[in-house]
C-alpha cells in the first residue's frame, strides 16, 4: 500500500490530499461548495452537497493519481469543527442544513446561559467558554425550530453529527455513526475529565442522548468504506478537527508547542500535556488529538475571519479578483497609512468572545487606496493572532520560542513578516503547509502501521522558512495601542438588534 488518503473537509470547500510514506503530497484535489445565508448572522451549509464534493475529490485525486483501493492504507479524516447537523436514520438524509460553526443565531439564548450563571460549570466541565460557535446551542436549535425534530429524536429516529460523524456514516453506508474525542470536546457537551458526554450538560441543553454518536480515539480504525465508493473497501482509521489535526500535523506533540493555522478563521494551539490547563485569559481547553487512549490537551484561540476577510475583499467589494492577488497588492505601498480593519465579520473570538462585534476600517482619509485597505486587511488577521499569542503567554507562564504557521495564507509572505513582527517572535513555515491533512493522514497511518511511531513522524517535518521579528520595540508598541483603539470601536456594535 503506497499511500494514505486524507479527506480535508473546510468549510468552504472539501479536499482530497494522497500522502506518501516519506511524507510528501502525491495528488491534491479540490471543490468548493455553496455558501447559504439565510438571515443576518446566520450560516449553513447543504450536507448533501458536502458529501457529494468529498467523494468527488476522493475520486479524482484517486483517478489523477493512478491509485486502486489497495493502495491506499487508510483514510484519515480532518473537518470544520461545531458545524451541526440531524439526519434521518432510516433514510440517510438531512433534516435541515448544517448550521456552520460561524453561525451566530443562538448568541442571544448564550447571552441567557451566562446571565444566568451557567460559564463557570460550563468551563470547569468541557474547558470551553459559552458561545454561539460551539454544537450544544445549535443541536438544540434545530431540535426546537424544526417540525416534529424533538419527537423524532426522542424516539431515536434522527441522528446528529459534526462534519466527521456524517463522512464517516456515509462512507460506511450508515453503519458507523461515531465522532473523535477532539470533535467531541467542540461541542459544549463532552467531559473532559471522563472523555465521555456528560448527563448534566445534556440536560441542562436539552439533548436526547439517543441522538449522540460514539466518542471514539483520534487515531484507530472505525469501520472501512463501502466498496462501491471508492472501488474497494479502506479503512476509515483516523479523524480530527482540523486544528487538532493542524497541531498533529505540526508535530507540535509535546508541552508548550504551538501552531496557527490560518484558514477561514485563525485557531492557535499549543500543547499541554496530560492534564488540562484551565485559562485565565478566555481561552478553551480543548483535547489534543493523540495515538492510544490516553488523553492529550492543548489551549486554544480563536479568530472567527482571517482568510475570509480576503474572500470579502474579493467577492464582497470586488476589489481583488482572486485571493492570491492580496499580497502584491498589499505590497503596492509602504504601509497602511494609518488604516485599520478590524476583521469582524462574525463576531470576535478569543480573548474577546463578543458575538455583537462588527467589522471596521477607521482611518481612512480621501489619500486612501486599495492597496492600504488591502495591507490593513492582513494586519488586521496579524493583530487578532498577536491577541491570542499574549493570553495564551499569560496562561503558560512561559515564554512560547516560536509559532509555527500553516493554512493558505501562511504562504503570504508580508503576512508572516508583520506577524513575527507584531508577536515579536519567530514564525517558522514548514516545508509542507498542508498540516491540516497531514496530520489526518498521521493519524490513520499510525492506527495501520503505514508508519511506525510519533519519531517516525518527527523526521518527516521540516522547516521552510523562519520569519524574524525585525520591527523596532517601539513602533510594535504604537502599532498595538492604535490596533486596540479600533478594536474597541468594533466591539458590541449590533448589540439588541438581532
Amino acid at each position: 500500500m503506497s499511500v494514505v488518503l486524507a479527506f480535508d473537509q473546510g468549510t468552504t470547500s472539501s479536499r482530497a490530499i494522497a500522502f506518501e510514506h516519506s511524507g510528501k503530497i502525491l495528488g491534491v484535489a479540490q471543490r468548493e461548495f455553496t455558501q447559504h445565508y439565510p438571515q443576518p448572522g446566520w450560516v449553513e451549509h447543504d450536507a448533501n452537497e458536502i458529501w457529494q464534493s468529498q467523494l468527488d475529490v476522493a475520486r479524482q485525486v484517486m483517478q489523477s493519481c493512478g491509485l486502486n483501493a489497495s493502495d491506499v492504507a487508510a483514510i484519515g479524516i480532518t473537518n470544520q469543527r461545531e458545524t451541526t447537523m440531524l439526519w434521518d436514520r432510516a433514510s440517510g438524509q438531512p433534516i435541515h442544513h448544517a448550521i456552520v460553526w460561524q453561525d451566530r443565531r443562538t448568541a442571544e439564548f448564550c447571552d441567557s446561559m451566562r446571565h444566568q450563571g451557567y460559564a463557570e460549570l460550563i468551563q470547569a466541565k468541557t474547558g470551553l467558554l459559552i458561545d454561539a460557535y460551539f454544537s450544544a446551542t445549535k443541536l438544540r436549535w434545530l431540535l426546537d425550530n424544526v417540525p416534529d425534530a424533538r419527537r423524532r429524536a426522542g424516539a431515536g429516529e434522527l441522528a446528529f453529527g459534526t462534519i466527521d460523524s456524517w463522512l464517516i456514516w456515509k462512507l460506511t453506508g450508515g453503519r458507523v455513526h461515531v465522532t473523535d474525542v477532539t470533535n467531541a470536546s467542540r461541542t459544549m457537551l463532552l467531559n473532559l475529565e471522563t472523555g465521555q458526554w456528560d448527563d448534566e450538560l445534556l440536560s441542562l441543553f436539552d439533548i436526547p442522548p439517543s441522538v449522540l454518536p460514539d466518542v471514539v480515539p483520534s487515531s484507530h480504525v472505525y469501520g472501512q468504506t463501502d466498496a462501491e465508493l471508492l472501488g474497494g473497501p479502506i479503512a476509515i482509521a483516523g479523524s480530527a478537527g482540523d486544528q487538532q489535526a493542524a497541531l498533529f500535523g505540526q508535530n507540535c506533540t509535546r508541552h508548550s508547542m504551538a501552531k496557527n493555522t490560518y484558514g477561514t478563521g485563525c485557531f492557535m494551539l499549543m500543547h499541554v500535556g496530560e492534564t488540562p490547563l484551565v485559562s485565565k485569559n478566555r481561552l478553551l481547553t480543548t483535547v489534543a488529538a493523540g495515538v492510544g487512549n490516553r488523553p492529550e490537551y492543548a489551549l486554544e484561540g480563536s479568530v472567527f475571519v482571517a482568510g475570509a476577510a480576503v474572500q470579502w475583499l474579493r467577492d464582497g467589494l470586488g476589489m481583488i479578483q482572486s485571493s492570491s492577488e492580496i499580497e502584491p497588492l498589499a505590497a503596492s505601498v509602504p504601509d497602511s497609512a494609518g488604516v485599520y480593519v478590524v476583521p469582524a465579520l462574525a463576531g470576535l473570538g478569543t480573548p474577546h468572545w463578543d458575538s455583537y462585534a462588527r467589522g471596521t476600517i477607521v482611518g481612512l482619509t480621501r489619500g486612501t487606496n486599495r492597496g492600504h485597505i488591502a495591507r490593513a486587511t492582513l494586519e488586521g488577521i496579524a493583530f487578532q493572532v498577536a491577541d491570542v499569542f499574549d493570553a495564551m503567554k499569560q496562561d503558560a507562564g512561559f515564554p512560547i520560542q516560536e509559532l509555527r504557521v500553516d493554512g493558505g495564507a501562511s504562504a503570504n509572505n508580508l503576512l508572516m513578516q508583520f506577524q513575527a513582527d507584531i508577536m515579536q517572535t519567530p514564525v517558522v513555515r514548514p516545508q509542507v503547509t498542508e498540516t491540516t491533512s497531514q496530520g489526518a493522514a498521521y493519524l490513520a497511518g499510525l492506527a495501520t502501521g503505514f508508519w511506525k511511531d510519533l519519531d517516525e513522524l518527527a523526521t518527516i517535518w521540516k522547516s521552510e522558512r523562519v520569519f524574524e521579528p525585525t520591527m523596532s520595540d517601539g513602533e510594535v508598541a504604537r502599532r498595538r495601542a492604535r490596533w486596540a483603539d479600533a478594536l474597541e470601536r468594533s466591539k458590541s456594535w449590533d448589540q439588541g438588534t438581532q
